[in-house]
């Protein structure tokens, strides 16, 4: 079986990802691929305007294809194309480019270290709207830059830290992410388990004084937890099943999201 991954939903909605991090520590070698179809729920609770919890709901679907492809043995390229629907919005929403580069790997009697530096951006793909709660995302071309710590021992137990920074154009305010993944990935099943940070710089809150015009100026910080599943049936093909739960932030729904999709590598 070729190496595989669960960074399956590469995107953002409200700028707050339904993916586990930009990249992950899983190279898939040279000439190898992966596409993934994925689907998904979110079902929000409640809204956090500004820091201020206030009782809006919002329900949304979404439909993800994922493709990365192993450029040679250090290098991977991916890209994810999303569609979302949110009340009456339903449109493609925002294509995602990434490139990651493994630049150093230490192997010992344990286990392997490796670090990763990752590079892409993000821009819509269609005119959706931005003006209300039921937005599928705030029209923002994004460059992203990762860096990533990942360690998996002999036993296939592994963690992985990622932080980097995203450069918003125009009014949408800079963020910086934080991903913290532990897991394990064995021949016969992969599985685990990651906790999510935003903070972003700056930026208008909802309901504020003086109260925001313009959506793409929020600032949407958010904690997230969630974990991933994936059984493969074949040796090229698999089934995966994901959930997380946005638990507090900064402009921004929470609530319970849930997942599945389809792998193929090859």
């Amino acid at each position: 079986m070729k190496p595989f991954t669960l960074t399956l939903l590469v995107f953002s909605i409200w700028n707050f990802s339904f993916s586990q991090g930009k990249i992950d520590g899983f190279y898939r070698g040279n000439g190898n691929g992966t596409v993934v179809l994925g689907f998904g729920y979110e079902d929000s609770k409640a809204y956090y305007a500004g820091r201020e919890k206030v009782d809006l709901t919002r329900t949304l679907f979404y439909v993800n294809l994922y493709g990365a492809y192993g450029i040679s043995e250090n290098l991977d390229a991916q890209i994810s194309i999303p569609y979302l629907e949110s009340d009456d919005n339903k449109a493609l929403q925002d294509i995602s480019l990434f490139l990651k580069y493994r630049f150093f790997k230490s192997t010992t009697v344990n286990g392997q270290l490796q670090l990763s530096f990752g590079a892409g951006f993000s821009t819509p793909l269609s005119d959706y709207p931005v003006g209300d709660l039921n937005d599928l995302g705030q029209q923002a071309t994004i460059i992203d830059a990762r860096a990533m710590i990942h360690y998996q021992s002999n036993s296939n137990w592994f963690g992985t830290l990622q932080t980097g920074f995203s450069f918003k154009l125009e009014e949408v305010p800079n963020s910086l992410p934080f991903v913290f993944k532990i897991g394990k990935a064995s021949e016969k099943w992969y599985f685990d388990a990651y906790y999510e940070y935003q903070y972003t710089f700056g930026g208008e809150d909802y309901l504020g004084s003086p109260r925001p015009q313009n959506f793409r100026e929020f600032g949407v910080d958010y904690h997230k937890i969630g974990g991933s599943l994936y059984k493969p049936l074949f040796s090229d093909f698999g089934i995966y099943l994901n959930a997380s739960y946005l638990l507090s932030g900064r402009n921004t729904f929470i609530g319970p999201s849930y997942g599945f999709g389809f792998v193929y590598d090859f």
